[in-house]
C-alpha cells in the first residue's frame, strides 16, 4: 500500500508552488493546509510516538517530498499540563535555521489535534545504531560529537536552552550527518529556568536539585552522551529514577579500560557538579569546549558546512523510505470527542 497519505501544501503568493523540492526553512504566514481534516484516513506509518502524540510521514501532492507531520491530542496536552512546552517547540523551531537541526514548517490545530510538519529525516535515530553496534569507535564518537557541539553552540548563540540531548533525539540524514529532533523541552532563556524535565539518567545535577539550570545543562547531557556513545550504557543508570538521581548527585565516573584518555578527560569537565566550573559554561563557552584535545583533528569550519566523512551512511532507498524507523501499531487513536472551545483557547495563536 501506500506509504504516505497525500497531502495538498498551500499556494505560495502568485499562486503557484515553488519549483524546488523542500518548502524554505520558516514561513510565518498563515497556511490552508487542508491536511488537517481529522476525517481524512490514518496516515501510516507512524515513524514514532510520545506520551500525547505520534509522528507520521506524509506527501506533499504537487513537489512530491516527504514530510513528518506530527499530531499531538490536546486533551492529553492539557491533562499532562504541556501547553508550555507545545508553545515552547513552536517558539524555538520557529526560530531557528541550521543544517544540524530539525526544520519546522508550519503549525496547524483542530478541535482534536496540534499539527507541526517537519523535515522527514530518513536514516532514523542515533539509538538504533549504537543499539545495533553495541558501542561506537572513537572516531564515530568524535564525528558525532563534532556536529551536536556546533548544534548546542548555535543554539545558546540564540539563547536557547535544548534540554534533551539522548541518542533517541539525534537522527541521521540520508548521508549520515544529524538533526537533533524534539524540540518540546527547549527554551528561551530568560535568566534560569526552573522545570524539572528531561530523561532521568540525563539530568544535570542542577535540575534535579531544582537550583535552576541553563545553558550548563546542555553540555552536562553531552558529557553523559559521549560515555554512553563509547561504553554503550551511560554513567548513571539504576532500576529506578531516584536511584540514578542518587548517582547524578555523588557524580562518579567509573570508565571502560578502552575508553581514550583524551576522551575521558573530556567527560570529566562535563560532568563537573559545579555549573560554573562546567567546561562549555565559562566565559569562552562552546570555544573552550572544541580547544580540548579530543578534538585536535577535528576542522571547526568544515564541521557546520557538513565536510566530516560520516562514518554511517543509513541504508535510504528513496525518500519516502521509513525502513530505518521501528515498526509501531497503527491502533487508531484519533476517536477523542473534539475539545471545548475555552480549552482551545490557550491554542488559538497555535
Amino acid at each position: 500500500g501506500e506509504l504516505a497519505r497525500e497531502v495538498q501544501t498551500a499556494p505560495t503568493e502568485g499562486g503557484t508552488q515553488p519549483e524546488t523540492r523542500r518548502p524554505r526553512a520558516w514561513d510565518p504566514r498563515p497556511s490552508t493546509l487542508p491536511l488537517c481534516d481529522p476525517l481524512l484516513p490514518p496516515v501510516s506509518p507512524t515513524l514514532g510516538t510520545g506520551t500525547f502524540g505520534r509522528v507520521f510521514l506524509v506527501k506533499d501532492k504537487k513537489s512530491r517530498a516527504f514530510f513528518a507531520l506530527k499530531q499531538m491530542k490536546i486533551p492529553d496536552v492539557i491533562r499532562l499540563k504541556q501547553e508550555q512546552h507545545v508553545h515552547n517547540e513552536k517558539e524555538v523551531l520557529s526560530e531557528v535555521n541550521h543544517s544540524f537541526l530539525i526544520r519546522l514548517f508550519w503549525t496547524h490545530h483542530d478541535e482534536r489535534f496540534l499539527y507541526m510538519l517537519m523535515d522527514y529525516v530518513p536514516g532514523g535515530e542515533l539509538f538504533s545504531y549504537l543499539r545495533s553496534r553495541g558501542r561506537f569507535s572513537n572516531a564515530t564518537g568524535l564525528f558525532y560529537t563534532s556536529e551536536i557541539v556546533c548544534a548546542i553552540e548555535y543554539l545558546h548563540s540564540k539563547e536557547i536552552v535544548y534540554r534533551d540531548l539522548k541518542p533517541e533525539n539525534i537522527l541521521l540524514d540520508s548521508e549520515g550527518h544529524i538533526r537533533l529532533t524534539d524540540f518540546g523541552f527547549a527554551k528561551k532563556l530568560t535568566d534560569r529556568t526552573w522545570t524539572l524535565c528531561g530523561t532521568p539518567e540525563y539530568l544535570a545535577p542542577e535540575v534535579i536539585q531544582s537550583k535552576g539550570h541553563g545553558r550548563a545543562v546542555d553540555w552536562w547531557a553531552l558529557g553523559i552522551l559521549i560515555f554512553e556513545m563509547l561504553a554503550g550504557y551511560p554513567p548513571f543508570f539504576d532500576d529506578n529514577p531516584f536511584g540514578i538521581y542518587q548517582k547524578i548527585l555523588a557524580a562518579k565516573l567509573e570508565f571502560p579500560r578502552h575508553l581514550d584518555f583524551y576522551v575521558k578527560d573530556l567527560i570529566k569537565k562535563f560532568l563537573v557538579i559545579d555549573r560554573a566550573r562546567r567546561l562549555g559554561n565559562m566565559k569562552n563557552g562552546a570555544d573552550d569546549v572544541k580547544k580540548h584535545r579530543w578534538f585536535k583533528t577535528i576542522d571547526w569550519e568544515a564541521v557546520p558546512l557538513r565536510k566530516l566523512k560520516p562514518p554511517i551512511v543509513p541504508k535510504v532507498s528513496h525518500e519516502g523510505d521509513t525502513s530505518n524507523f521501528d515498526v509501531y501499531p497503527e491502533d487508531d487513536w484519533k476517536k477523542d470527542p473534539p475539545v471545548a472551545e475555552k480549552d482551545l483557547e490557550v491554542f488559538k495563536n497555535f
